[in-house]
């Protein structure tokens, strides 16, 4: 490998190198020992000074030369005592006005504050997109708050038994009892154990509300209803672990730790169950053998993780409530072992899924629900709170609290924890999912789902099941025969009860199904339909004629309503309510403003014909005996008149919106498919046109309801005029589901009206591009850490390709420039092509499994599923975002350019005090030619002790601290050395000064923006360090993954510039800074861990191309750490300001 020395006589000034004689020995005294390594410290100086002087000298031979026209120099030519700078001044002529030689070469010396025109406008431009994407983010499409705070009386009970014989971890995790005081204060166990687990950097002290929102209901509802007790309902022990606020989404051991450590503590909570002295259970009761566990963000992994490992105890886990937990994918990239746990905990689940049979999938009874807080969570992306590419639907599904019954409302992330309205469902399914009478105190898995739906989601969804069907007739209604009916194909409207003064029964009757799945039954009032034993004014009925036969008895029904009065000819109809089946809307009325307002919410029925075959009327009765206020509306109704879908492709919805009247004389309830709309990236706004109705006649303001089939995302939006529209559909980087289902639907805009007005109603939908960015925040959060590595890479790449080339190593920002002019814009363009490919290949639909010899004997039906198809590049699905590459790329530069005075601003700051700190007296001083007076800038320790510090961090990494800790160790002494650099510059400005520091300060840019892939790491050891947990990690011990880093940064602080590589070798670090740059930008988001690996290859080609300066041995190795002036080999002296060699 052919190498040049930078400012070396060779490249820089032209000189002839073999005029340094080498110095002779000196033989006595300090003279005679070897030179050490401080005696070199005013080398960088040294040189500097010698380049100066071989510049003078070879000018004073060119001009000898031109006069004698000889090729030799002629001594004789040169006036008597005349100094060498005086040789080449014609008289009256000024030195520094002298004009140059033929053949002298000026080092360039670029100010690295100076930046082109180009970069200048790329950067403003991109500084406004960045802005405007912030700015939307944090003022555009903000859901709105509704969460009312909880207030508890908690007592923790901690287990110190819970030690070192049941678990390794006792020393730093703990287990808690939670008691809720003034309702239960007893230490002792009797009911069904629960055990909460907190997330990311969270508390035990979480689980309060929760805590006490099951300790209330239990003391108001469950002690007081018998048949409550009868079916198997008791109270819950709520268990929490206290995990010291461990940084569990930083780090994968945590998982696993974590995960470990609960199993342990599963088996010692279900051991208290079996204790008297510790339990008061019913002795006639089975003891539990499994244990509910909900989890809040990464504790819902670690969750999941749990049955996954070797200490985890069959069937002890089969109810899992997760609320904003990232189950699609892992929050941050950085930790190699977080992904490989997610990828094996993933792996695991979807194994067991596709099993045939239940004995052979260790999770046939497992049941997972997931909610997610939606656009308020800005924590964790909703997006990666989906399980439909972990668990199939009839295991789990995800919802969103906005769309859950009576909450209604987005939460943040820690709002999960607390929200009052979303604690309610939560514990009332868990008590409604309880059945003590069995080991597993659950109740089979089919019916905990049936609760789970029935509870968490609206109800009109089509895997929402109807009750009414399987139920039993449990009412007699006996009418008279004059009762009213409303004719086939009219509307009952009702505007107020009690209007006679006495019950009144409206009868409609069930047309005959001639097609099927044609018509739909809705009904929608003002009254509280759900529960039948409050004293309502309103009952609906399904009911069929009851002929009581003689000697029959009506005791047979639990509610006989007899309507009939004095009339002689009445009418029996056996009948069935449909409180059950009741969906909740939100109240829409002139003062309605948010969906969670504290008003009562609508009733709403909604069947097709095929769920009333057994029925033969509806019955709607006016229970009220004197005139009260409410409204009925009720329907049947085609279904081709109820559902509106648009054929509109994504590009035509974008450039010019879409536009739909809703007709006079349509349905109650009108719906709006866009099978297009299913990205989350983009925001809409939605106007509605204004309802022409009288506001004495109006019954309620128009009602929108926003929703995805999967995952289950309902949006509310009452008394409707304009909406903002965004969604949790297909997302970036998530896998793709399990199971193909109707995500194709896309979304779905439900809208009630009155149809009393008689009015038409004009839509409008339209993209909202400033809130649309805004969206790329979350799902693009670690994009702006991964791509500007491109950006940076590349400039290093012009830089040594320029250095290699001409001696010269410009500085970043004038590398910046020519990379924007050159293989910046090449390489984006090569990406977004990428990007478009990748999308078109995602949308293929899937090949079949195939096995044997040729794929042949595989079975055709059975699909392989691609999950890490959207882990490269954009992790999209939709072609129409190639432009997202090269905006990336945009504001990469920006951004870099940002950093880069950053750190130039960062070590002109520290300068100023190293300048004065190291300044050293008059008589001290280093005079050069030009009169200046310097400083030594790169004095360091002995080489021994240099080697011997180093060591000890490599064996300190690899028994306990993380290798995290010396990269930071290395940045910090990166910056110091660009200090020194610059002090260096600013006392004598000479073209390998400019090199050396252009070098340096590169190189710590390089660093800067790996550092944060190794902070959180850091972040996680230092925690452990906190609460004295001093166990080394099991991971992140790998000496090599820093070695080359270290040793780069040690050979720096010598002053040491890595000589020019001539030959063909130089195409390796070509290819080694282009391979980054390419590996950030396609997998820099999914395995950004990897970019330090990769950077750390490249470190250790540059240390290999330093040493392969020296010869391979004892002395060259010390000739290296010892380090040199600044581009000049090791082992030079000065002696009588000439430049001498040593042998």
């Amino acid at each position: 490998m052919s190498r040049r020395l930078s400012g070396s006589a060779e490249e820089t000034d032209n000189s002839d190198p073999t005029e340094a004689e080498p110095p002779p020995y000196r033989a006595s005294g300090s003279h005679g020992k070897k030179r050490s390594f401080t005696s070199a410290k005013y080398d960088v100086t040294r040189h500097s000074d010698t380049l100066d002087r071989r510049k003078v000298d070879k000018a004073v031979n060119l001009t000898q030369l031109s006069a004698n026209g000889s090729n030799q120099p002629a001594e004789s030519t040169a006036r008597p005592g005349a100094t060498k700078k005086q040789t080449l001044l014609e008289p009256g002529q000024d030195f520094d006005t002298m004009p140059e030689p033929r053949g002298w070469r000026r080092p360039r010396a670029h100010s690295p504050w100076s930046s082109s025109l180009l970069t200048i406008f790329i950067s403003a431009l991109a500084g406004l997109i960045l802005f405007s994407i912030v700015h939307a983010f944090l003022t555009r499409h903000l859901d709105p708050k509704g969460c009312d705070m909880c207030w508890s009386r908690p007592i923790y009970i901690k287990f110190s038994d819970f030690d070192t014989e049941h678990t390794r971890f006792a020393s730093k995790y703990h287990l808690h009892l939670l008691r809720e005081g003034g309702f239960d204060e007893d230490p002792k166990v009797k009911g069904v154990p629960v055990l909460f687990i907190p997330g990311n950097a969270g508390s035990y002290k979480q689980s309060r509300c929760l805590a006490f929102e099951a300790a209330q209901y239990h003391h108001n509802h469950i002690q007081q209803d018998p048949e409550a007790l009868k079916n198997g309902m008791t109270s819950l022990d709520f268990f929490a672990v206290d995990f010291n606020e461990d940084f569990s989404a930083f780090h994968g051991q945590t998982i696993l730790d974590q995960a470990e450590y609960l199993n342990d503590a599963v088996a010692y909570i279900l051991s208290l169950y079996h204790d008297p002295r510790r339990s008061q259970r019913d002795p006639g009761l089975p003891d539990p053998s499994s244990v509910i566990l909900v989890g809040h963000s990464m504790g819902g992994i670690v969750a999941r993780t749990m049955l996954t490992m070797s200490n985890y105890q069959s069937n002890s886990i089969n109810t899992i409530v997760t609320v904003s937990a990232p189950h699609a994918r892992p929050p941050v990239s950085f930790d190699s072992e977080s992904v490989r746990t997610y990828k094996r905990v993933n792996d695991y689940w979807r194994q067991a899924y596709t099993q045939k049979w239940a004995s052979e999938n260790p999770l046939w009874h497992v049941t997972l629900i997931s909610i997610a807080g939606g656009g308020l969570d800005t924590v964790v992306p909703s997006d990666f709170a989906s399980l439909e590419s972990v668990v199939p639907n009839t295991h789990g599904f995800t919802v969103f609290t906005s769309g859950i019954p009576n909450v209604w409302t987005g939460t943040d992330h820690i709002q999960t924890t607390w929200c009052v309205q979303l604690m309610k469902p939560i514990v009332r399914s868990l008590f409604d999912s309880l059945d003590v009478h069995r080991p597993s105190q659950t109740k089979p898995r089919a019916e905990r789902m049936r609760i789970f739906k029935k509870w968490y989601l609206t109800g009109m969804e089509e895997v929402a099941e109807k009750t009414l069907p399987q139920k039993e007739s449990s009412a007699l209604l006996t009418l008279q025969d004059n009762s009213v009916s409303v004719p086939h194909g009219e509307k009952l409207v009702i505007r107020a009860f009690g209007g006679t003064q006495k019950p009144q029964t409206h009868f409609m009757p069930i047309p005959v199904q001639s097609t099927p799945n044609t018509k739909t039954f809705t009904l929608l009032s003002d009254q509280r339909l759900e529960d039948s034993s409050v004293n309502t004014q309103l009952e609906v009925f399904f009911c069929t004629i009851f002929p009581l036969q003689p000697g029959q008895s009506s005791t047979l029904f639990s509610m006989n309503l007899d309507l009939s009065g004095d009339s002689p000819v009445s009418t029996r109809f056996a009948c069935r309510t449909a409180t059950s089946d009741v969906i909740q809307l939100p109240a829409s009325t002139r003062f309605s403003s948010q969906p969670f307002d504290k008003a009562q919410p609508f009733s709403y029925l909604q069947y097709s014909l095929e769920d009333l075959v057994d029925f033969q009327f509806v019955a709607v009765v006016d229970k009220a005996t004197e005139q009260s206020p409410g409204w009925v509306l009720a329907e049947f109704s085609d279904k081709a008149h109820n559902t509106i879908e648009t054929n509109l492709g994504l590009e035509r919805l974008l450039a010019f919106g879409m536009h739909i009247k809703l007709p006079a004389d349509g349905p109650l309830m009108k719906e709006i498919r866009v099978p297009a709309l299913h990205s989350s990236l983009l925001a809409f706004k939605l106007s509605l046109g204004k309802q022409a109705c009288g506001e004495d006649a109006e019954l309620f303001t128009p009602l929108l309801r926003q929703h995805l089939s999967e995952p289950h995302e309902s949006k509310y939006f009452v008394n409707v005029k304009d909406a903002n529209i965004s969604l949790h559909g297909i997302a970036p980087f998530v896998p793709p589901p399990l199971q193909a289902h109707a995500a194709a639907n896309g979304l779905s805009l439900q809208f009630w009206t009155d149809p009393t007005c008689n009015s038409s109603i004009d839509v409008s939908l339209n993209v909202d591009v400033a809130a649309s960015m805004g969206k790329l925040v979350m799902r693009y959060r670690v994009v702006f850490a991964a791509f500007p590595i491109l950006v940076v890479a590349l400039v290093l790449r012009k830089q040594f390709t320029i250095y290699d080339g001409s001696g010269i190593y410009i500085t970043f920002a004038e590398a910046l420039d020519l990379t924007l002019r050159s293989s910046l814009p090449i390489l984006l363009l090569a990406l977004t092509f990428l990007a478009i490919s990748l999308t078109i290949s995602s949308n293929a639909p899937a090949k079949p499994a195939s096995t044997g010899f040729f794929g042949w004997g595989g079975n055709a039906t059975d699909v392989v599923i691609d999950f890490t198809k959207n882990d490269l590049l954009l992790g999209s699905q939709d072609p129409i975002f190639w432009f997202l590459v090269p905006l990336f790329g945009l504001i990469s530069v920006g951004v870099c350019v940002g950093i880069n005075y950053a750190a130039l601003v960062l070590t002109n700051l520290f300068y100023l005090p190293y300048k004065y700190l190291t300044a050293r007296p008059v008589w001290m001083r280093v005079e050069d030619v030009s009169g200046r007076s310097t400083a030594p800038a790169f004095a360091a320790s002995s080489p021994r002790r240099r080697i011997i510090t180093t060591c000890i961090l490599l064996f300190m990494v690899s028994t306990f601290i993380p290798y995290q800790f010396a990269y930071l160790d290395a940045v910090l002494v990166q910056l110091s050395t660009c200090i020194r650099a610059l002090h260096l510059v600013r006392e004598n400005p000479s073209g390998a000064n400019h090199n050396f520091y252009n070098y340096t300060h590169s190189i710590l840019l390089l660093m800067i923006w790996i550092l944060p892939i190794n902070i959180m790491v850091l972040l996680v050891w230092a925690h452990n360090l906190a609460v004295h947990w001093l166990t080394p990690f099991s991971s992140h011990h790998n000496v090599l993954s820093i070695m080359p880093y270290l040793i780069l940064v040690e050979t720096l602080t010598c002053g040491k510039m890595i000589p020019r590589v001539t030959s063909r070798a130089k195409y390796i670090t070509n290819i080694l800074f282009f391979g980054l740059a390419v590996y950030a930008a396609v997998y820099g988001v999914t395995y950004a861990y990897a970019l330090h690996q990769i950077t750390n290859a490249v470190c250790a080609w540059l240390v290999a191309v330093h040493f392969g300066n020296s010869e391979v041995s004892w002395q060259g190795l010390r000739e290296v750490l010892e380090g040199g002036a600044a581009g000049e080999g090791v082992g030079m002296e000065e002696d009588d300001g000439r430049r001498k060699k040593r042998p």
